[in-house]
């Protein structure tokens, strides 16, 4: 067995490094671990021990035996007691209450991403009001990245915080990529820009707030963090020539000899965009080159996290001309979205604003499939019935389907392994409870025995393909294990009847 070295905060809010007998968590996420549950799958338990826990939390403890007594089935009930607390139990690395700093790592890839932190950290939004420490956590997440987006605001992907003690982690895959502006690998890991990247950091902020009431995390770091997200969407809203056919660069990227990564074309610029009034991105959510700029589920959710933006500033009476500036853009961009991707009543994934558009969708929320959750729209609505209804089909070029599994995916792995994201954003776009439940037994069936959500899932088991043989990808993604807990919480609330033995609702800090 293999061991590290578990990082602690003391009393005196100096970081301590105490040597414990902790496995390595990519190495127990593939192993099978008793008890294992009653029902019929048989899943085992994949907590770490409470000693090697990152962070502890009693709320979110009553909430798993709150959810144990009432999930009908065993298997269910497991996968919540293994997925819920998976964040807070592996994921963070590093914490100062005192400096109010924080480093959360994404699972088995050693940096904090902007966006998988927003995502990880969804699920337990509700107790913030109630669990002060962990409220403590989410704000000192809050403040470490408003420093990272303050002074990189096209990165995704970030080193732990010198105040840390933490050694900056080696990324192959940033090695001769050339970024402009250019960058600090000590402070970054990689700086693919995504602009969810900062609907992710202004949702992690918003949703804090409505929670827990407390304004006092909008702080110079903050502030100058917002001022660098509007410089980003009013830098990379303008089309690609100006009227007098001037190039319009402030970020490029791309991957030059020997690297890794892709070279981008356009000397690392993307595909020419006209203007729209959505904001152009570089790279997807699964960190996947865009083909076109506009990609539309990202700009659908920072429509609405600029939205909470407006709606947040105006409640705490500070920054109004900030306020303002999110409301134009939030009805700007929603608007656009409408006006420009929606060909016959069907979302395309990506538009250029010159007339071209692709249809596809991507597992990664922002998805398509994932516009209800992200509160886009509503799930009834007439398009996004009908763009479901294409997404999950064959005319979604990354929709695959074998005997026991099925879903979107993405080029990020590959045509033949969809994401168990998928079906979580499935159920969250859907009232049938016949299609709640089939894509709540994929999920539930599809973890390779390991009881934990994976990244990816092949349709083939572990057949070789294209001289490949992997039956999935990423043992520890908290992302996907956060997605599926949110998940099953909504259900608790919204259909009960579904997994629990009667109707009543669960809500969580409520309950």
């Amino acid at each position: 067995m293999s061991y590290i070295w578990k990082w602690l905060t003391v009393a005196t809010s100096v970081a301590a490094v105490v040597a414990q007998d902790c496995p390595v968590y990519t190495e127990y996420s593939q192993e099978i671990h008793e008890p294992l549950s009653e029902g019929r799958l048989q899943l085992p338990y994949m907590r770490p021990d409470p000693a090697c826990r990152t962070f502890n939390s009693t709320s979110v403890e009553k909430v798993i035996e709150d959810m144990r007594a009432r999930l009908q089935d065993p298997d269910l009930a497991r996968l919540f007691e293994n997925t819920f607390p998976n964040t807070l139990d592996t994921t963070v690395k590093y914490f100062d209450p005192e400096q109010n700093l924080a480093f959360i790592i994404t699972g088995d890839i050693d940096a904090q991403w902007l966006r998988d932190t927003a995502n990880q950290f969804a699920h337990y939004h509700a107790l913030l009001s109630i669990d002060p420490e962990l409220a403590t956590l989410v704000k000192a997440i809050i403040n470490v990245e408003a420093r990272y987006v303050a002074e990189y605001p096209y990165c995704n992907a970030f080193q732990p915080p010198v105040e840390s003690g933490l050694e900056p982690t080696y990324n192959e895959w940033a090695l001769n990529v050339r970024v402009n502006p250019p960058v600090n690998n000590e402070t970054v890991f990689e700086c693919k820009y995504e602009i969810d990247s900062l609907s992710g950091f202004v949702k992690l902020s918003r949703s804090y707030y409505e929670e827990t009431g407390d304004d006092s995390f909008i702080n110079d770091n903050w502030i100058a963090a917002i001022d660098q997200v509007f410089r980003v969407i009013n830098e990379q809203s303008q089309a690609s020539f100006d009227d007098d056919y001037n190039w319009v660069s402030y970020f490029n990227w791309t991957g030059t000899a020997g690297a890794l990564s892709p070279r981008v074309f356009n000397h690392g610029n993307g595909e020419p965009k006209g203007y729209t009034g959505m904001v152009g991105t570089h790279h997807r959510p699964a960190d996947d080159l865009s083909v076109f700029a506009y990609l539309v589920p990202a700009n659908a959710m920072l429509s609405v996290e600029l939205g909470h933006l407006h709606e947040m500033l105006n409640k705490t009476n500070k920054l109004p001309e900030i306020a303002e500036e999110a409301r134009i853009w939030s009805e700007r961009i929603e608007q656009a979205v409408w006006n420009v991707s929606v060909i016959d009543d069907v979302f395309a994934f990506e538009s250029n604003g010159l007339g071209s558009h692709f249809f596809m969708d991507d597992a990664n929320v922002p998805s398509l499939l994932s516009l209800p959750y992200l509160g886009f729209l509503d799930r009834n609505d007439t398009a996004y019935v009908k763009t479901r209804q294409r997404i999950l089909s064959k005319q979604n070029p990354y929709y695959a389907e074998g005997e026991t599994w099925n879903g979107v995916g993405g080029p990020h792995v590959d045509p033949w392994h969809p994401w168990p994201m998928s079906h979580v954003s499935a159920i969250f776009g859907t009232d049938d409870d016949e299609a709640i439940l089939n894509s709540l037994y994929l999920l539930a069936n599809n973890t390779e025995g390991l009881g934990l959500m994976h990244e990816s899932v092949s349709i083939y088991g572990d057949k070789e393909v294209a001289g490949v043989s992997r039956p999935y990808t990423r043992p520890w993604f908290a992302w996907a294990n956060s997605y599926f807990a949110e998940m099953l919480l909504d259900l608790a609330e919204r259909k009960p009847h579904l997994i629990f033995n009667d109707s009543t609702p669960y809500r969580v800090g409520q309950d």
